[in-house]
């Protein structure tokens, strides 16, 4: 059995081995109470409560939602968590009783809320729950973040399969299944990463093509490319081996297979890690010129069209590892370049790469300089050298010491490889073993074997240090983090204070924007929004990019910032270019680089008024108050509404010779089935609310030429009109708000979906954040030191 296949049965013999309560917004100031009811001071005061506004429904009799309360011992609610923390989530968001029943007054909803609330998390202390312990696999985001950090190496992970998701987030252990397919894929994708890290002079010439989105409009600077210039293209390249490489520049055609706008002369600026390589001639006077019969020079000139980027190419020697290359024209004034002019210029389409050609053993890379801590010079050192370097990235790697088997393994696969090659080719597969180990793809957690099964333990602390890197970076531990719980610092609450503020200012933290907030809010959406071209002819890929890179600043800034989390909810201000100023109608914004800008209009105020949201939320053709409802509903409430039932009827859209309608009429329609009526009651006058902003995000006045009704009320009552007043009456309970935030950031934390019994570590972070006016680390802070995050609960035998 060879090493390859070896490693591959390893990793298949290790993988065989191996309603969170709802706070929805409180009710309007000034809802009619019914008739006095008196503050109860005990449980049975609290039972007659239920007894006479609860019971005709939720009874033996009737089991509405399957509930009957005098089956339910309300002296113990602990005995019921499940039941009670809905009654909590229903308490609180005045939801229960339906409208049109009696119902209590607003101090009473209050009082009992929190007297429930009390006795949970008295519970809870007593007996923590935090939860059962998962194996989680790296997802494809995490596998690339820790390859980065242990190599040097940024990898495209193509080649891993997409990951699925639970929870609104994908990296929940139970949702990360493991198949043959992932298993090849691992070793083929630690092949490729080995072999950047360490250098392949033997590698083949292949060509990579990296092409510029269809959608994407080059008459202006864009960010990112040179100043000075045009429109252009950027290549990230990672090279295995100093040699010669052929550039080529690929420029854009239309339908008809020619180069637009070259009846101008143009310059092409190619650039390697910004130094100037080389500059192309294109275009130029003649070039479109009517064939006739004349002289068989303008025949030659019209073919120009067809070829006139078949000069723009050159071999040059590059080194081995990361680089930047940049193909842009040299800029001209952007009103030359109307839309569908041919003046407007030509477009570079992709920037192709050919090699390596002679290619030698890399020196002075990043993935070398991380992997050889030494290099030998004679036979007799190239063992302990390679003990060496394995140790420590072996360490880094498992996030632990290795065990002497683990060692001996890895050495293993070196000396095979040395066999076969040279001191490096056996570091190389003993790197391809080790990326793809089950130590390195999983965490699997230790468990304590002297304890009782239903007992709550404390994480080991390096296990701890691993949840708590990939919860901020989505990586692996570094050095002062492991080094912290191998001295046993990790389990006590100051030193993971202080770890968490250091790795919150570490670059890597921007992982939370990417994966955190790019799920939590559905930005990874945009980049696969697909707005009608004829409904919105000015939707291109700047926009695209501007829309969600404003809400990526926005939110990287309260995070780097330490601002309260509610600022997400009210900020004055937002992160804008030129393109998307004028999307906004922002004034005075020029270039495209993003800068802050204050914001004066009230409805475009935070999450509620960017576009990146309010694109996602609506189909290609038309806003979606269903949609928005949903998403502010799910997203800044928790509270989703149920799935809709099979075979739902769609919205009629307007036909032509009709008379149009807007689409809260055409909803009223649709609600009227019975089927439709309760969930959309609760999702469509929220909806409704943002109905002045169109399907990418502008603000307008009408829908099919009629005005805009933006009016409703939430379900405890709290009316508004408008995305302005929406955004207050959410904000009126904050807690409300930093509760469902913190709800979706302790899921991506533990990646888990939550339960009843973690409920009372939700409330205590968000009371403990109050203290800071919620505070961004708070939260953090918080969910960090929480039971469900620091602890896991034994399992019995064979669960």
């Amino acid at each position: 059995m060879t090493r390859a296949h070896d490693a591959r049965h390893v990793f298949g013999i290790a993988l065989i081995g191996l309603a969170g309560a709802l706070l929805p917004p409180a009710a309007a100031a000034g809802q009619a109470p019914s008739a006095g009811t008196a503050a109860p001071e005990s449980h049975a005061d609290y039972a007659r409560v239920l007894q006479r506004y609860c019971a005709a429904c939720h009874n033996a009799r009737l089991r509405t939602a399957d509930l009957a309360f005098e089956e339910i011992d309300l002296a113990h609610p602990s005995h019921a968590i499940e039941v009670w923390e809905k009654v909590v989530g229903k308490l609180r968001g005045r939801t229960m009783p339906p409208p049109g029943r009696p119902r209590p007054d607003d101090a009473t909803y209050d009082r009992f809320a929190g007297w429930l609330e009390t006795a949970l998390d008295r519970a809870a202390a007593a007996k923590p729950d935090p939860g059962r312990p998962l194996l989680h696999r790296m997802n494809r985001a995490e596998y690339r973040n820790a390859v980065r950090d242990l190599l040097g190496v940024d990898v495209d992970v193509d080649a891993l399969p997409p990951d699925d998701e639970a929870h609104g987030f994908d990296n929940i252990a139970d949702a990360l299944s493991v198949s043959p397919l992932l298993l090849e894929s691992y070793v083929t994708t630690a092949r490729k990463v080995a072999r950047l890290a360490v250098g392949d002079p033997a590698a083949p010439p292949v060509t990579a093509t990296h092409a510029a989105p269809p959608l994407l409009s080059q008459g202006a600077h864009l960010d990112g490319l040179p100043l000075g210039t045009r429109g252009g293209l950027r290549a990230d390249l990672r090279l295995p081996a100093d040699a010669e490489y052929e550039i080529r520049i690929r420029l854009r055609r239309n339908g008809g297979g020619s180069i637009d706008g070259i009846a101008e002369e143009h310059r092409l600026d190619l650039r390697l890690d910004g130094e100037q390589v080389a500059q192309f001639d294109v275009g130029g006077p003649g070039i479109y010129k009517p064939i006739n019969e004349e002289t068989n020079n303008q025949l030659v000139a019209v073919s120009r069209a067809f070829t006139a980027d078949e000069h723009m190419h050159l071999r040059l020697p590059i080194t081995a590892g990361a680089h930047t290359i940049t193909a842009t024209f040299v800029g001209k004034p952007a009103a030359l370049f109307a839309a569908g002019d041919r003046r407007a210029g030509p477009s570079v389409d992709a920037i192709l790469l050919t090699g390596p050609f002679g290619a030698q053993l890399p020196t002075g890379t990043a993935g070398r300089e991380r992997v050889f801590a030494c290099y030998p010079g004679t036979a007799e050192e190239e063992e302990p050298c390679a003990r060496k370097i394995l140790s420590r990235l072996g360490r880094l790697a498992y996030r632990r010491p290795l065990s002497d088997g683990e060692q001996e393994a890895l050495l293993g696969f070196f000396r095979d490889g040395r066999e076969r090659g040279s001191f490096d080719s056996g570091i190389e597969l003993a790197l391809r073993f080790l990326l793809a180990s089950p130590a390195f793809v999983f965490r699997a957690e230790t468990e304590p074997i002297d304890i009782a099964p239903g007992t709550a333990y404390a994480v080991a602390e390096l296990d701890l240090a691993s949840r708590l890197a990939f919860f901020l970076w989505s990586s692996l531990p570094d050095d002062e983090l492991l080094r912290a719980a191998e001295a046993g610092d990790l389990s006590h609450p100051d030193e993971l204070r202080r770890q968490v503020r250091r790795m919150l200012g570490d670059a890597r933290a921007s992982a939370l924007v990417e994966n955190f907030a790019g799920q939590w809010l559905f930005l990874r959406n945009v980049d696969t929004a697909e707005p009608d071209g004829t409904e919105f002819p000015g939707f291109d890929e700047n926009l695209r990019r501007a829309l969600r890179r404003e809400t990526e600043l926005f939110f990287e800034h309260v995070m780097r910032e330490d601002r309260g989390v509610l600022e997400l909810m009210t900020a004055d201000y937002t992160f804008v270019n030129e393109r998307l100023a004028k999307h906004y109608d922002i004034p005075g914004v020029y270039g495209d680089r993003f800068r802050r800008v204050p914001v004066t209009d009230e409805n475009r105020r935070g999450l509620l008024g960017h576009g990146s949201i309010l694109t996602v939320t609506s189909y290609p053709n038309r806003t979606s108050p269903v949609l928005r409802g949903k998403w502010v509903l799910d997203n800044l409430l928790g509270a989703p509404p149920p799935p809709p039932p099979p075979e739902v009827p769609q919205l009629e859209e307007n036909l032509p010779g009709r008379e149009p309608r807007s689409i809260r009429e055409r909803l009223e329609q649709h609600r009227a089935n019975p089927v439709c009526a309760s969930c959309h009651a609760q999702m469509d006058p929220i909806g409704f609310a943002l109905e002045p902003f169109d399907a990418i995000g502008r603000w307008r006045g009408e829908d099919a030429g009629l005005a805009i009704d933006a009016s409703g009320a939430l379900p405890n009552g709290a009316s508004f009109d408008g995305p302005g007043e929406l955004r207050e009456a959410l904000l009126r309970r904050p807690e409300d708000f930093v509760g469902t935030f913190t709800r979706k950031l302790l899921t991506y934390a533990v990646g888990r979906g939550l339960e009843a019994s973690d409920a009372p570590a939700v409330r205590g972070i968000v009371r403990e954040a109050a203290r800071t006016d919620y505070a961004f680390s708070s939260i953090v802070t918080g969910v960090v030191l929480s039971d469900p995050f620091r602890m896991k609960l034994k399992q019995a035998a064979g669960d």
